[in-house]
């Protein structure tokens, strides 16, 4: 275990291990040691380029604030609300299905509470917990806050309904207006591209349809997460060997 209580994986093991003579002139290792760099590098750059985005943007968005008509302000706090929390999530989504879920509530929540839009969120105490890896937690985060956007924008809700279940060895992720439905606004849009390249990155399947409530239903369906695979490394032994 790291410092962060996750497992840490072999290969990251291997490689921030003192290196024995005979490891040390090894080409295989030094290559490796140079992708490392590589990928520390990008994800520095990465972080430094969200943080200025919202250096920038937000002071602009701050400036307006004081500047637009009262009756505009409101629109203004949200999109500063909107990009701090994407920011925020961009920077990694990833934990267990629960604690993806529970993030996901949480700013969906504070979103639809802004507007006084009323969340009903029925989720089974039984739910599998599977651990989901970064990629995975954030296509799931960004197809719910996508739908929620779209009902905020287009539906004018009063109530948005997310049902969250289990299926054979599916999961089910449901979010239901109550605001209008339009059909002929779904499926061009950048915001629905998106959600069906994400849903297919899950090996699942996304589609919109009528709900119960009057409004639209945005229906997720994909197999229930697993642990990321270990990429043919060998576990590590408790003393944090490699087997040979």
């Amino acid at each position: 275990m790291g410092a962060s209580g996750k497992q840490v994986h072999p290969l990251l093991r291997l490689l921030g291990r003192r290196p024995s003579p005979s490891a040390e002139d090894s080409p295989e290792l030094g290559a490796l040691r140079q992708q490392l760099a590589v990928v520390q590098a990008v994800e520095q750059e990465r972080k430094r380029i969200y943080n200025d985005l919202h250096d920038d943007v937000g002071s602009a968005l701050l400036t307006l604030l004081h500047r637009v008509p009262d009756s505009e302000q409101q629109l203004v706090r949200e999109i500063l609300q909107d990009l701090r929390a994407i920011l925020a999530h961009e920077r990694g989504v990833e934990g267990t299905l629960l604690e993806v879920l529970a993030q996901l509530r949480d700013e969906v929540e504070q979103r639809l509470l802004t507007r006084s839009i009323d969340l009903d969120w029925h989720q089974p105490d039984n739910l599998p917990d599977p651990l989901l890896d970064r990629a995975q937690g954030m296509h799931l985060f960004r197809i719910g806050r996508e739908a929620v956007t779209n009902a905020i924008r287009h539906a004018n809700p009063t109530r948005v309904r997310i049902v969250v279940r289990q299926l054979d060895t599916d999961l089910i992720f449901e979010i239901t207006d109550d605001g209008r439905f339009d059909p002929d606004r779904i499926g061009g849009g950048r915001g629905t591209r998106s959600m069906r390249s994400r849903a297919d990155e899950l090996h699942g399947d996304i589609h919109w349809q009528q709900g119960t409530l009057g409004g639209t239903k945005v229906l997720l369906r994909f197999p229930m997460p697993t642990p990321p695979a270990t990429a043919g490394f060998p576990m590590a032994a408790p003393d944090g060997s490699i087997p040979p």
